[in-house]
């Protein structure tokens, strides 16, 4: 579960190398979680990727530190908070997906970016 000013980590190849959410769109609360689409603004990045630094863009969280019970009884947590930038039709604006996602990602609906990372937990 993350919130408004949590800083992720970019899980993708598209340039932007911290993320700070501003906003969660379609909720009450401002809480986030896994397989949740935020409106995040870049800090800091590469001059040859395809996003550019205080760019807003929308992300998808695919990894949390606070652990997500799941429906057979068992939970799970990340080393980070990682999300994947993405377009207007759902699809990552990068090419590559680093590190693991979570399952949730392909039970919302983002089977492109679930099968473009190298492992799903």
């Amino acid at each position: 579960m993350v919130q408004l000013r949590t800083m992720l980590v970019s899980a993708d190849n598209s340039g932007a190398k911290r993320l700070m959410i501003i906003g969660v769109p379609g909720r009450v609360g401002k809480f986030a979680t896994l397989g949740d689409v935020v409106l995040c603004v870049v800090k800091g990045a590469d001059a040859a990727g395809i996003v550019t630094d205080h760019e807003k863009v929308r992300v998808l969280i695919v990894r949390t530190r606070k652990e997500v019970g799941r429906s057979d009884g068992t939970y799970i947590r990340f080393d980070d908070n990682a999300g994947v930038v993405i377009d207007k039709q759902g699809l990552p604006r990068g090419t590559r997906i680093l590190g693991p996602v979570a399952r949730e990602i392909k039970d919302v609906g983002y089977n492109k970016i679930a099968s473009l990372a190298r492992e799903v937990i």
